[in-house]
Formats: structure tokens, sequence, C-alpha cells
């Protein structure tokens, strides 16, 4: 049972720099492939120390492959694959453990899982990966809560139209087609930078892929992948996540490590919301912000290169104070306003119609006990907290360890009231 909580007290100007972890949403797949697919020694930097990642390190260890971490890197050697099967008790702490799918049965021609756990956030349209991977020669059966997979004639290349752009799905297709007889081509696949980078791994693994960043992915079958290094890209949703505690709280926070083209259509929107953002470097970005913000008209949620829905809940929590009334239209998840109940118990004004949430700015927040009921819903309760007035206190933080390494940590060196208890 989680007992641990955040305890913010609010009004608070933070100041200082923050360097951003790797992405979560790459990790995972990476070290999917790295340690199922390639033959050897694999070494993935920038890893980051997030509940989820020890989650998928468990699984391989389950399914036999070696996985260790040394500081920020995670190495893992795939020589003695020993099962097929993800029980029931792993697969459920990991939203994304579906991902496994694609590299067990790529790599042993079988697979047994249960279906994913993770934040309730809707369904998840799994079916998706199973018609894709039927459709490279896959049996799947659906017994019991459990998927029976296996390939006996070995996955071959196809031709798959995937109905809607979806990442996980896109991921498996690539994991599973690597080793696939033939060419694969992916039609109306997931452009997520995330895709990009674990399609890049692969590569330096030996896989013969193109067209990552397009809606349209070629993957030629090979009959094995070598080991490699490989570091794992900045987290782009924890870069905006700390963005939106600036606007938050107000003041002047420098982000290092990250990469400020993977924020294209959140750093234009906040710039519009009155925040002084400015990229330098290579990988920083310095966000001043003084005053009230001004709200945005409309958001919607959208695949890349749209706005994320991963920024949904943050954005909305810099609107609840800023002059004017925000239309948030949520076309990914249909159940990704939970937050918005912990939100209003602050003093909020927003309602919320099916996919639409409006959000109308209020003078001040006010601190409060607060749920966190999935990880950027929880990550939106922290920024909203840094700018109310008094303490909060949230509560169910597992959800944003899942995403977050040390959040508290983090928030901590720039100034911010913000402690574990």
């Amino acid at each position: 049972m989680d007992t641990q909580k955040l305890m913010i007290v609010g009004g608070k100007r933070i100041e200082g720099e923050i360097r951003v972890h790797g992405a979560k949403n790459s990790a995972l797949p990476l070290l999917s492939a790295a340690a199922l697919i390639a033959d050897g020694e694999c070494i993935l930097h920038n890893c980051p120390r997030l509940t989820d990642v020890d989650a998928a390190c468990r699984i391989l260890n389950h399914i036999g492959v070696k996985c260790k971490r040394d500081g920020s890197s995670v190495i893992t050697a795939a020589d003695n694959i020993t099962c097929h099967e993800v029980p029931v008790k792993l697969m459920r702490e990991m939203r994304s453990s579906i991902v496994f799918l694609g590299a067990v049965l790529g790599r042993t021609g079988q697979c047994r899982l249960s279906f994913p756990g993770g934040c309730e956030l809707g369904p998840r349209p799994i079916d998706l990966h199973i018609a894709a991977l039927r459709e490279m020669g896959a049996e799947i059966r659906e017994e019991h809560g459990y998927l029976e997979c296996s390939a006996p004639d070995g996955l071959k290349g196809a031709d798959i139209s995937l109905t809607f752009p979806s990442v996980g799905a896109t991921e498996n297709i690539i994991l599973a087609a690597v080793l696939a007889k033939g060419t694969t081509l992916i039609h109306n696949a997931a452009r997520e930078p995330e895709i990009a980078d674990l399609t890049e791994f692969l590569t330096k693994c030996g896989a013969k892929i193109k067209g990552a960043g397009s809606d349209v992915i070629t993957v030629e079958g090979v009959e094995k992948l070598h080991g490699c290094e490989h570091s794992v890209i900045p987290d782009r949703i924890a870069a905006a996540t700390y963005l939106c505690c600036a606007a938050c709280a107000g003041g002047e926070l420098v982000l290092s490590g990250v990469n400020a083209e993977h924020l294209g259509v959140v750093i234009p929107l906040m710039q519009t919301m009155g925040c002084r953002i400015y990229t330098f470097g290579r990988d920083s970005i310095y966000i001043n912000v003084r005053g009230r913000l001004k709200a945005p008209l409309t958001i919607r949620t959208m695949p890349y290169p749209g706005f994320p829905t991963d920024a949904q809940a943050l954005i909305m929590a810099a609107c609840t104070c800023a002059d004017g009334i925000t239309v948030f239209v949520e076309n990914i998840f249909e159940n990704r306003y939970r937050h918005v109940s912990e939100l209003l118990r602050m003093g909020c004004s927003i309602k919320v119609e099916g996919k639409v949430a409006i959000v109308q700015g209020v003078k001040r927040l006010s601190g409060t006990e607060l749920v966190a009921t999935d990880l950027r819903g929880g990550a939106a309760l922290v920024a909203a907290a840094l700018g109310a007035e008094g303490v909060s206190v949230i509560s169910e933080i597992h959800h944003i360890d899942r995403g977050y390494e040390n959040i508290e940590q983090a928030l901590r060196s720039v100034g911010a009231d913000i402690k574990r208890k």
C-alpha cells in the first residue's frame, strides 16, 4: 500500500536549473528491444530511475535476461532467454507492458501475457497490436484474461495500415518485424520522437528501417541483431511538466538536457500565454514568468506533431489561474479528465462534458488534501499546488513516481517548498 505523500507549500517563486532525465516512453520499448531482440550486451545511457523502468527490468529478469543498472545506465544481456511468459503481477505494474508482446514473439516465436495495467485512462486499443501481428502470421487467442500468442511458421513481413497512429502498436510492429522474413510496411505509423529513438537504436544493432518520423515506416527483416550502446532521448513530457511548474509558481527556470524540437507545439502555446521562453545552446530552454498568464482559447490533443495528450493536464493546471477561458478537447483517451475533480477542490472553475473541458481562470487557488489519480494528472496537481496559497498534501504519489525521477528533489533544488513524507 502506498502511504507516501508530497507536501507542498505554495506561493514560492522558483529559480534555478533542472536537468531533465531520459524519456520514460522511450526507455521502455528500448529496454524491450535491447534485452530481447539483440544478441550480446546492450548499454542504454540516460535511462531514468523510474518505477516503470524498474518494472521493465523485473519483467526482463523473469524472462531470463540479465539486466543491471550502473548509475544512469542500464546494461542488458539476452544470451539465455528461458521464458516467454510475463506474469499477471508484473504486467499490472506497467501500462505500456504490452510492448513486450512484439519483442518476445519475434525472439522466441511464442508469448503469453495478460492484459496490461498502469493508469486507468480508458480502453487501450490493443486490438491494433493483435490485428497487425496476425497479419504477420501470428496466431493469437484470448483466454481468461491472457493473450496466447505463437508463430509456428515464423513471422513474415506484411503491408499493415493502422486505423489510428498508435505509438504502442507502431513499436510492437517494428519490434516484431526486425527479425521477420521479408519486408513490413506500416502505413499511418506514429511519428513521435520515441519511435525515431527506437528505430535509431535498432539500426545501430543492425536492423534495416526507413521512414521513422513519417507516416510510412519500412522494416526489412534481418536474421539477427547485435548489441550496441545508445543514449535515451530527453523526456519531453517531463520538460513540459517543469515548464508548467514555472508557469504556475512564477519565476525563472533553465531546463538542460532537453530537445526543444520535441516540444514543438507546447512552447509556442506557453509563449502565447505570456511565458517568456527561449532556447539556447544545443539542449537548454529558459523560461521566465512574471504576472498573470493569459488563457489560450482552445487546446485539442492530437497525435504527434499535434498537442500531446500527456501535456493536457499540465497545461490545464497553468490555465486555472490565467485570465480568460480555455476549451480543452481530449481526442486521444476517453478518461483523461480524472484530475479535474482534484483541481476543483483547490477552487478551480472547470466544467467537463464528454471529451470537452472548459476552464475559467480564477484569482487564486487554495492548498488542500489531494489524490493523484494517474501519472500526468498527479504531476498537474504538483504544478497547481506550487502556485496555490497554503499547504497541499498529495497522496497516491506512486502514480507520479512512474514517470518522474525524484520530482520533489528536482523542484526543491530550484526553491520550491516540497517534501516527501
